[in-house]
């Protein structure tokens, strides 16, 4: 009896061991997944980590979008290179759609007579492979992805094999997914400087720049550290605040992270906390019954409700009274609402989104803000970058809105004359990105030929001086600045004789901590200088 009590011990011991092994093995892979930004990094994880435990010899994922199939990545030898894509998904492509589990294909059984075979399979067969093994991947928004394994001998692909594959299946198909935006925001990019002339000589590329990165432009380097952000941040669950001045475009980035997130087939749901009056705002978030106040002449569902299995969007939050923040910790916390008037508790599941104009910890210090709910919030923070701080992006947007707004207006403005560019490009713009779009449409009306040869700025901006320039900024915000030019300038380094700390007469551990305090990450610094 002990001794088979001891057998079944052992066993469930290697089980255990077994199942541990697999989750380090899964987490590993899917880590490597997530920090993958680009094509080339994608082709290096998936012939090392990935091919190392699957043990294949060649790869092929499929992708399907607006009912039309394209090879997203394929290590197989072609005779047609070009040959990616289809318009319409092929019948192995759809078997494999439609199976909860591994499909095995013989590829000793496919004819390239017949003209229902793939190319890929064919290429497959010519490079010596005898067997693949076609993988459904969890769908991400619009796009649906399968993974083709090619063996050149008939393998067993067991039960562990299929349970790794289905544990980084999610992640895997994600990062398919930002990856494949990605290649089309590189698709996107013209020269920040490129003038209109060069933009004539090539309307397609100009038509397709319109869009940007999800409705977003720009192209300098501190919007392409935004665009590793959201790329890096929108398939997870996480909270995530986005911090920036009025006209910077929060709300873009906001749509940006749900369009890229695996719940972008529903729509966000937006509520601006500023806009709406303290006594109304908590129906407005949470609903209310009939009759629970004057004017409720019906029952309402709040916008957590609407929201369920999407994004919700609080734009302005640091304006949210003080005595709603506390309920919607609750939210936060405990996933669930009560409607103003009733007594029945409704679960809610959205992922939050926030923004501000605010430095919310200067208001927690203020007692202005709550600060559990903000460290609730502050999980994955965004610092949007003003417009003067990523001026070699104006004339990226002025053609932008050059052409958006021609549309708009119905006159047919060619372009802008050097010295209004230069006006442009030299304004501080207070007012960012809107502002910049005001002035323009106002240029297309005043305009007096096909070209906007002066641009109306403000009088108080057009001649600033040094002086007028000064803005007031509280003392965490000044030493924020230095801190970051400091580390800037020292490269990265904190530590040594050549370190920001020594610079700054400050023990090393204390300007650590510091920048942790100040929200200086390594994004912040190490993007200008060496990356070490």
């Amino acid at each position: 009896m002990n001794k088979q009590s001891d057998q079944n011990i052992d066993l469930m011991r290697a089980r255990l061991q077994e199942m541990q092994k697999d989750y380090m093995i899964i987490s590993s892979i899917t880590s490597a997944f997530a920090e993958i930004t680009d094509k080339k990094h994608f082709s290096i994880v998936l012939n090392q980590s990935f091919k190392n435990e699957f043990q294949f010899n060649e790869v092929l994922i499929l992708t399907a979008r607006d009912n039309k199939q394209e090879i997203f990545y394929s290590s197989l030898i072609t005779d047609k290179p070009d040959n990616n894509h289809y318009n319409s998904p092929d019948i192995y492509f759809e078997q494999c759609l439609q199976s909860s589990e591994p499909v095995i294909f013989y590829l000793k059984d496919f004819s390239e007579k017949k003209t229902s075979v793939p190319p890929y399979f064919i290429d497959a067969k010519k490079t010596g492979m005898h067997m693949a093994i076609g993988f459904c991947l969890p769908p991400v928004g619009d796009h649906k992805n399968v993974i083709f394994l090619f063996y050149k001998s008939i393998t067993e692909f067991n039960d562990r094999l299929e349970r790794i594959l289905r544990g980084i299946s999610t992640q895997l198909s994600i990062t398919i997914r930002n990856t494949f935006f990605s290649e089309k925001l590189d698709d996107f990019k013209i020269p920040a400087a490129s003038s209109h002339e060069d933009s004539e000589k090539s309307p397609k590329s100009k038509q397709v720049d319109k869009k940007g990165f999800h409705g977003i432009i720009g192209d300098s380097e501190a919007m392409q550290r935004i665009y590793q952000q959201i790329s890096q941040v929108a398939s997870s669950p996480s909270s995530v605040i986005i911090y920036g001045e009025t006209g910077t475009g929060k709300e873009l980035i906001a749509q940006a992270i749900h369009e890229l997130s695996s719940s972008s087939h529903h729509s966000m749901v937006r509520i601006n906390c500023a806009s709406i009056p303290a006594h109304l705002i908590e129906s407005e978030l949470f609903g209310h019954e009939k009759g629970s106040f004057t004017g409720a002449t019906e029952q309402r569902k709040g916008k957590f409700e609407q929201a369920y299995d999407s994004t919700i969007f609080l734009d302005e939050i640091g304006e949210l009274p003080l005595a709603l923040q506390g309920k919607l910790l609750r939210v936060l916390q405990e996933k669930e609402i009560e409607r103003i008037g009733g007594n029945k508790i409704i679960k809610v599941n959205a992922r939050i989104i926030a923004a501000t104009n605010r430095r919310l910890e200067e208001e927690v210090t203020k007692g202005n803000f709550r600060s559990d709910l903000f460290y609730r919030l502050n999980v994955f923070p965004i610092y949007l970058p003003a417009l003067r701080d990523r001026r070699e992006d104006i004339p990226l947007l002025a053609h932008y809105f050059l052409e958006k707004l021609n549309l708009k207006t119905g006159k047919k403005i060619k372009g802008f004359a050097q010295k209004a560019m230069h006006a442009m490009v030299e304004n501080t713009w207070p007012g960012n990105i809107r502002e910049l779009e005001n002035m323009i449409e106002r240029s297309i009306l005043t305009a007096k030929d096909g070209m906007i040869r002066k641009m109306d700025l403000p009088k108080l901006f057009e001649q600033i001086t040094a002086d007028q320039d000064f803005q007031i900024k509280t003392l965490c915000e000044v030493e924020r600045e230095h801190i970051l030019k400091t580390v800037e300038k020292c490269n990265g380094r904190i530590f040594g004789p050549q370190g920001a700390a020594l610079l700054l007469g400050l023990p090393p551990t204390t300007l650590i901590s510091k920048m942790q305090k100040l929200g200086i990450q390594k994004e912040h610094y190490f993007n200008k200088g060496d990356n070490r």
